[in-house]
Formats: structure tokens, C-alpha cells, sequence
């Protein structure tokens, strides 16, 4: 008890404005990492990872210093120098993320005239796509290039149209399968192989394939990513690794206003 009011005593005598703009901008810091981290494995490895360094600061404050366990302290300093290689590590998809989402350029060059007709054309076809019951994956390109997974696909090259994007899905045609990337205003390949995420249950649905390939390819890129359910007909959008069901033909219209802004 006597360590706990040492800390608060000498906590204040800094000035109370400091003291709150610093608790401020830490608050901040880790509500934006763990907003960042919603929905994604590595939600789960920070709050493990700040409970064990929370926990692990005070006890070495608290308790350490008190009664002089020069060892203790020598081995939790060992101990939190292995926390950080290991979070490095684990947390290497988001980290990856933010570092390409800075060094990255802005790659929707277009006018705003085009770009409104892109995301008509897109609405366009996974409305029709939506109607028939034809399964359907569209990845939006944004900041974070996507070369690396184009290259995994047949190049396509044409401007994106609705005509276009209803024949790539078409079944029977040799580039149906898998998912379609849309660069500015053309579809840059078609039958890419995208990253699945992690199998598991949104709004009480299991994930199929190509939901999980929707949310792996946004866990780490900014790119939006539509999905048109082969079995429903059902439209979901995934963004940042989150899942949106069952968005009608306005709220899918608004949603690529934005996100070919």
C-alpha cells in the first residue's frame, strides 16, 4: 500500500493538464490499435499481450522494487524483450497492413464522372448476379496495391463493366471461379486466389469460402470486397476484416460511393 501511494504522491506533483493529455493520447493510441485489430486474430493476441505487460508492470512496480528482487526484475526485463520479438512475429499480417496503408499511393486516378459510373457498373452486375443466384467475389483495389495476388490470376485489362463482370461469373466459363480485382476503373484479372481467413461464424452463419477469402484479403489491405452468395443470393461487403450481410441494391450503391471515392 505504502509503494501505491509513493506512485500516486509523486504522479502528482506533474501538472494535472500533462498528466491528462498523456493518459489522452495513450487512451487513443489503444482504442485506434484495437479498433484496428477488431474482428481479427490479432484482437485476441493484443489484449493477451497488454493484459501480460499491464499485469506485469505492476507487479514488478509494486511488488519488485518493494522487496528488492534484483533477479526477479533481472528476468522480467529477459521476459519482456521475448513479449516484443514474439508480438513482432504474431502480429506480422497488421503490421504489414499499417505499413503499406502509409508507404503506399492513392491508385483511383479518375474523375469523379467515372468513378460514379464504375460503382453503377459494379452495382449493376452484382445485382443481376445477386438475382440468379450466381456466386460472385469482387476485391476493390484502394491505397494498398494487389499486385502480388493479380499475379496469381489471368489478366484481364478491360474497363468494368457491367457486361464484363456477369460473363467472368457466368458458370461454365473458364475464369467463374474464385475472385475478380478492380484497379481505378478496369478489371485488372480475374480466377485470383485470395487469403482465407480464420473459419468461424458472423451473424450466426458459418462462413463458406469465399466470404472467408473476402475477409482474408481485407485483413490485410485496405481493399473493399463484395460477395455475392451462391446458395441465398445474399450481398455482403467485408472491409478491414469485418463481414456486412445482407445489403440491398441502395445500401450497396452507397457503399461503393464511398469506396471508389
Amino acid at each position: 500500500m505504502e509503494v501505491l501511494i509513493d506512485y500516486v504522491s509523486r504522479v502528482a506533483k506533474y501538472d494535472w493538464w500533462v498528466v491528462a493529455i498523456e493518459l489522452f493520447l495513450i487512451g487513443l493510441v489503444v482504442y485506434w490499435v484495437v479498433d484496428f485489430l477488431e474482428g481479427t486474430r490479432g484482437e485476441r493476441l493484443f489484449r493477451g499481450v497488454l493484459f501480460i505487460l499491464v499485469a506485469g508492470v505492476l507487479i514488478l512496480n509494486l511488488l519488485v522494487q518493494q522487496f528488492d528482487f534484483a533477479r526477479l526484475q533481472y528476468l522480467y526485463k529477459g521476459f519482456l524483450i521475448a513479449v516484443l520479438i514474439i508480438a513482432v512475429a504474431a502480429f506480422q499480417p497488421e503490421i504489414r497492413r499499417v505499413l503499406m496503408r502509409i508507404g503506399q499511393p492513392h491508385f483511383w486516378s479518375g474523375s469523379s464522372r467515372q468513378l460514379s459510373k464504375t460503382a453503377e457498373e459494379i452495382t449493376a452486375a452484382v445485382t443481376a448476379l445477386s438475382r440468379d443466384r450466381i456466386g460472385a467475389i469482387i476485391v476493390i483495389e484502394r491505397r494498398v496495391a494487389l499486385g502480388e495476388f493479380i499475379e496469381t490470376g489471368v489478366r484481364v485489362d478491360g474497363r468494368a463493366t457491367s457486361e464484363l463482370l456477369r460473363t467472368l461469373f457466368h458458370p461454365g466459363t473458364s475464369l467463374h471461379d474464385m475472385a475478380v480485382i478492380i484497379r481505378g476503373e478496369r478489371v485488372a484479372a480475374a480466377r485470383v486466389q485470395l487469403p482465407l481467413a480464420e473459419a468461424g461464424i458472423v451473424g450466426g452463419i458459418e462462413l463458406g469460402s469465399r466470404h472467408r477469402a473476402a475477409m482474408g484479403i481485407t485483413m490485410g489491405s485496405d481493399a473493399s470486397c463484395i460477395v455475392v452468395s451462391e446458395e441465398t443470393g445474399i450481398v455482403s461487403v467485408a472491409e478491414n476484416g469485418k463481414l456486412r450481410r445482407n445489403l440491398d441494391e441502395p445500401q450497396l450503391r452507397k457503399y461503393l460511393a464511398g469506396a471508389v471515392a
